[in-house]
C-alpha cells in the first residue's frame, strides 16, 4: 500500500497534543496536512483514535467523502462537502482528547485513508466498524500520533 505523509502545524508525530485541542481547551479540531493522495482515489477518510481508552479503542473524529485532490483540513474545519460522523462522546464532529486525570499519557492516532470506493457506514460507526468498511478499499494510507495527559 501506498504511503501518504500525514502532518500537523500544531503537533509532531509522537509528540504532545497542544491543550487548545482538548476538551479541556477550547475543543477545535487540530490543522491537518497530507500528501497527495494515489490515482483511483475515489474519496479520502480521516479519523482519529484512542487505543488507550479505559473501554477500549475510543473514536474522536471521523470525516469521509474528503475531496480526493484536498490537501488538508484547517484547524476547526471539515473539509468542504465530507461528511462529519458520530464520535463516541456523542457529538458530530472533533471530540478532543480528555483522558482520565493522572492515568498518563494517552496517544491519539490520527489516520487518512485514500479509498478506492466511498465507505458503506451509517448511523453511529464504531471504529471497528470503520476498519471493517476500510477492508479492501484502502489504496493509500498515513497516520500522525499525538499524545495527551491530564
Amino acid at each position: 500500500m501506498t504511503r501518504i505523509e500525514l502532518s500537523s502545524a500544531a503537533f509532531n508525530d509522537h509528540q504532545a497534543i497542544p491543550r487548545r485541542y482538548s476538551g479541556e481547551g477550547e475543543d477545535v479540531s487540530p490543522p491537518v496536512t497530507w500528501s497527495a493522495a494515489p490515482d483511483g482515489t475515489a474519496e479520502l477518510v480521516l479519523f482519529c483514535e484512542d487505543p488507550d481508552a479505559p473501554g477500549g479503542t475510543f473514536l474522536h473524529w471521523l470525516v469521509t467523502g474528503i475531496n480526493p485532490e484536498s490537501l488538508g483540513v484547517a484547524e476547526g474545519e471539515t473539509p468542504v462537502g465530507a461528511h462529519s460522523w458520530p464520535n463516541d462522546f456523542g457529538r458530530t464532529g472533533w471530540g478532543g482528547p480528555m483522558p482520565p486525570p493522572g492515568r498518563g499519557a494517552h496517544r491519539y492516532f490520527f489516520r487518512l485513508y485514500a479509498v478506492s470506493e466511498p465507505l458503506p457506514l451509517h448511523g453511529r460507526p464504531t471504529v471497528d466498524a470503520v476498519h471493517r468498511a476500510l477492508k479492501g478499499r484502502e489504496l493509500a494510507s498515513g497516520t500522525l500520533v499525538g499524545t495527551y495527559q491530564r
